[in-house]
């Protein structure tokens, strides 16, 4: 009898042993004899030197990199300077962290990551793949930063703490952000968004008296959010640098837990505590650095006014001790600063609308990092929106979760937890209602000049020259969503049968081993089931329709209608892991891709909504809310990976976000548009399939990413490009700079272990406004 693999309905077939080529060795170490010693991951330092190097040419149009320091006279220049402190204070940070002062004669430390990748190529052994995947708490992270009272089970499992990410990614996007207005203000007014950009002209204050005003306002917003990235990277800086020296108080304490720091706390609430101290005295000694460049005549952070300082001092260390917490094991340092730092940064352009609207007259200008039209007002009100909303429901979320994760025999009453869960979903439900419509949609209604935002909607979508475009496109949408679902509710259905099918008894059927019992069983915590398979498929409708195999010497099911069912699951196509999520970064072409050619205005407003669904449905699935819960963890199970680990599922966010991050920068060049759906629909998608068939060559040991999956990267991805250019859905532009621009960007994709889904396409749109594509 043959088996099959739980991927796949073909048979299992073990590849080759070949030899694996890297091109870069493992490690890099330089020694200075009886002095300093510095070990470093290879992958590491070429991803660090990358994104350096990246954010030191962006500020070259700022300001010259030969410019003597005596003659910085300009706002340009100071901001210049500022962001070239900050990578040298990144750089100071990074040789730190990789050194150790001791003598020569002692053998270096080797470096914290581990010599074999995480996810095995076709080269590999089974059983090097099973030495290479260790455990979260066994992993060496000695040389990993953390947030000041955190834990390593706290992060995302990974090879690298992405320190750099979080340092110089979020500076360098505020950059070119900058760069781009910059450019537009000295061009004309009018080519500040692209030509089909249809939405109606931005809010103004009361002092501003034409477009150009509204357009200098937009500049010297953008040269505040540079400020406000800066400062945030030099509190991650300060972050982890604290908890650095806290734990080295602590290095010698006897019976550290394992998986534990030494200097934190087994205590929740001490934790708690200890950061709030930490955040307070954080904000404070920022503030006053601040207040002492005011007066010393030094414009670093100046651009910021004081109500901004003090709240992004605070506002955003507690956006990292809340991720850290609701996204458990979701983020690695370097994507969760990142994340934070767009969070606040959307924080203070909600709260610069609402100050504008209360006190008009005296605000010189509305300090939003967009233009003030309805898109940012709808966004606003959808993102913010949706994180308030769980904030202030967030005891319906509590309860919820808390008795679904109540076994039913423990209850005195087990016919009460149906009804709790009942009543809590209805309360959910209720007050989300009443919080859209209520809270929310008055404040947009108050941006928006008295007018309602569900006729204006209504309104944007079937009035203008795109008027019928609109409709179509959501149509369009709403077919591809409905048939990509039922098709992969039906694929996984198929695939569930398939793993029980190939168990070989009963014992092997039910066991906790397999995989449709892990699938039910991490929901089934969530609903409240038993650890039987009876408990869970009652706790579950959509497991009860799926038709369970017959045991075997079933008494009810004949011979050959088991030989039937079995001939014809051999048929069924099914896919292994990464091309089911492979598929949805194709579908993400073809979804988006006529949005953005189209009206790539009606496409952020759709982004923003669609962003507000992702989070609601999460709440629903994180907290078990009664009665679609458990039936979308089960489904979504499907298609998580080791980067999926925690208590949180980012990838679809991540996705989503990649792919509008272009759109909601908002540059005029039309190419930029693109630039999401091209680097994950078209070359991230190409990357992966190519290295896992075709990949031989590995960039370096400590990592699975291959030299034919680059090559595949930056080919798709500028062929893609061109061929928008011959189309005419393109200007012309300049194709060597956007080759140059590939290539790096397919550079930090084969070295970075972060996250590429958020993290490649904010870098790529960011070279590509400095390298003036």
């Amino acid at each position: 009898m043959r088996q099959f693999s739980p991927a796949s309905s073909r048979p299992a077939r073990r590849h080759p042993l070949l030899i694996p080529i890297s091109l870069l060795p493992a490690n890099i170490t330089f020694q200075i004899p009886y002095l300093w010693n510095f070990s470093v991951d290879t992958r590491k330092l070429g991803e660090f030197i990358l994104l350096l190097v990246s954010l030191i040419y962006a500020t070259s149009y700022l300001s010259p990199l030969d410019i003597p320091l005596s003659n910085i006279q300009s706002i340009n220049d100071w901001q210049a300077l500022e962001l070239r402190i900050l990578a040298s204070l990144s750089a100071l940070y990074f040789i730190w962290i990789h050194s150790s002062f001791v003598s020569a004669k002692e053998p270096i430390a080797p470096s914290s990551a581990p010599n074999r990748p995480g996810s095995p190529r076709h080269f590999e052994s089974k059983s090097d793949a099973r030495k290479a995947v260790m455990p979260l708490n066994v992993i060496d992270k000695s040389g990993f930063g953390y947030i000041w009272m955190s834990v390593p089970k706290n992060y995302r499992e990974s090879r690298d703490d992405g320190m750099a990410t979080g340092l110089l990614l979020g500076p360098l996007i505020a950059t070119c952000v900058l760069t781009s207005s910059l450019r537009t203000s000295a061009a004309s007014p009018e080519t500040v968004l692209p030509s089909n950009w249809l939405i109606e002209a931005p809010l103004q204050s009361g002092h501003a008296t034409s477009a150009s005003d509204a357009l200098q306002a937009l500049v010297e917003s953008r040269r505040s959010l540079v400020d406000l990235a800066t400062f945030c990277s030099v509190m991650l800086l300060a972050n982890v640098c604290a908890s650095w020296w806290a734990e080295s108080r602590y290095q010698r304490a006897p019976n550290k837990p394992e998986g534990e720091r030494a200097s934190v706390p087994r205590s929740e609430a001490r934790r708690f505590l200890y950061y709030v101290l930490y955040t307070l005295g954080a904000s404070v000694v920022l503030t006053s650095l601040r207040l002492y460049f005011g007066h010393r005549g030094v414009p670093i952070w100046q651009r910021m006014n004081h109500f901004e300082a003090v709240l992004a001092s605070v506002f955003y260390p507690f956006t990292l001790y809340a991720g850290l917490r609701l996204a458990h094991r979701g983020f690695t340092v370097g994507e969760l600063g990142l994340v934070c730092f767009g969070g606040t940064a959307l924080c203070l352009e909600f709260l610069h609308l609402t100050i504008a609207k209360i006190w008009p007259l005296t605000t010189p200008f509305i300090r939003t990092y967009r233009l003030p039209n309805p898109l940012l007002i709808f966004q606003i009100a959808l993102i913010v929106g949706s994180f308030l909303t769980g904030f202030l429901l967030s005891p319906f979320l509590v309860l919820s979760r808390n008795a679904a994760q109540r076994p039913a025999h423990r209850l005195k009453y087990p016919e009460e937890k149906l009804r709790n869960r009942r009543y809590f979903a209805l309360g959910f439900y209720v007050g989300t209602i009443v919080c859209v419509g209520g809270l929310i949609g008055l404040w947009t209604r108050w941006c928006l000049g008295s007018r309602d935002p569900w006729l204006w909607t209504l309104f944007y979508l079937t009035e203008g020259r795109r008027r019928w475009s609109r409709p179509v496109l959501l149509g369009y949408w709403g077919l591809l969503g409905c048939i990509s679902v039922a098709g992969w509710g039906r694929q996984v259905a198929r695939s569930r049968r398939l793993r029980l099918r190939n168990q070989t008894g009963t014992d092997d059927l039910y066991s906790p081993t397999s995989a449709i019992f892990k699938a039910s069983s991490s929901a089934g915590e969530l609903s409240g089931g038993s650890s039987s398979g009876n408990s869970l498929v009652g706790s579950f409708p959509t497991l009860s329709n799926i038709p369970m195999p017959s045991l075997p010497n079933g008494s009810g099911v004949s011979n050959v209608a088991t030989d039937l069912l079995d001939a014809a699951d051999k048929q069924i196509p099914t896919l292994g892991l990464n091309a089911r999520r492979k598929f949805f970064h194709g579908l993400s072409v073809a979804m988006f891709f006529p949005g953005i050619a189209l009206d790539p205005a009606f496409t952020h407003l759709s982004f923003s909504v669609a962003f507000a669904f992702f989070t609601f449905v999460e709440y629903v699935r994180y907290f078990a809310v009664y009665p679609f819960g458990a039936a979308i963890h089960i489904f979504m199970n499907e298609f998580l990976d080791h980067r999926d680990s925690g208590t949180a599922i980012l990838s679809h966010f991540y996705l989503l976000t990649g792919c509008a991050g272009s759109v909601w920068l908002e540059d005029p060049s039309p190419i930029l548009l693109y630039t999401g759906i091209l680097t994950l629909g078209v070359g991230d998608a190409a990357a992966s399939i190519i290295g896992r068939k075709l990949g031989l060559r590995k960039w370096s040991p400590t990592t699975s990413k291959t030299v034919e999956g680059t090559l595949a990267y930056i080919t798709s991805i500028f062929v893609s490009a061109l061929f928008l250019r011959v189309c005419g859905l393109s200007p012309p532009f300049a194709s060597l700079r956007y080759l140059c621009v590939t290539i790096i960007g397919g550079l930090l994709e084969a070295l970075s272990d972060q996250n590429d889904n958020l993290t490649l396409p904010l870098y790529m749109w960011s070279m590509l406004v400095a390298f003036q594509v």
